[in-house]
């Protein structure tokens, strides 16, 4: 579905399949048009969605969850969002960039980021988490 639909389309198909497995509710906020990434990017990409709502559904106690994506000629962004009990705000704080302090998943999510020049934000509290990925496109999209 990826590599013959795109990123959007695979998401959409993956998230449905999700919500219906978990019951956690998804909301999905993603561009209409075809919008095509260089391959790799769009690999890691959906590579964070999924590790993004294998998180929430173990971990968050979130009954939903929101992904958005958008991009532009200069970067797409990626946010996954829930409403559950967030990450410990010491656990995070430990977090030393390599993703030891919180998981093993978040690293490679981060480093599948960092091997485009991105960036991986976690915001997290008592309200829910945030998964932030941001890649540079540079004219790409």
């Amino acid at each position: 579905m990826l590599d013959e639909r795109g990123l959007a389309s695979a998401i959409r198909w993956y998230g449905d399949g999700f919500a219906q497995r978990s019951g956690i509710r998804l909301s999905m906020d993603l561009p209409t048009e075809e919008m095509r990434l260089p391959q790799a990017v769009e690999t890691t990409l959906f590579r964070i969605v999924q590790e993004s709502l294998t998180n929430i559904h173990r971990h968050s106690g979130s009954t939903m969850a929101e992904i958005r994506l958008l991009a532009d000629a200069e970067a797409v962004v990626l946010e996954v969002h829930d409403r559950g009990r967030g990450i410990p705000a010491l656990r995070l704080r430990r977090y030393d960039g390599a993703g030891r302090a919180v998981g093993v998943g978040i690293a490679g999510m981060r480093e599948r980021v960092r091997q485009f020049g991105g960036r991986l934000d976690i915001s997290s509290s008592s309200q829910g988490t945030l998964v932030r990925a941001t890649l540079p496109l540079g004219g790409e999209a």
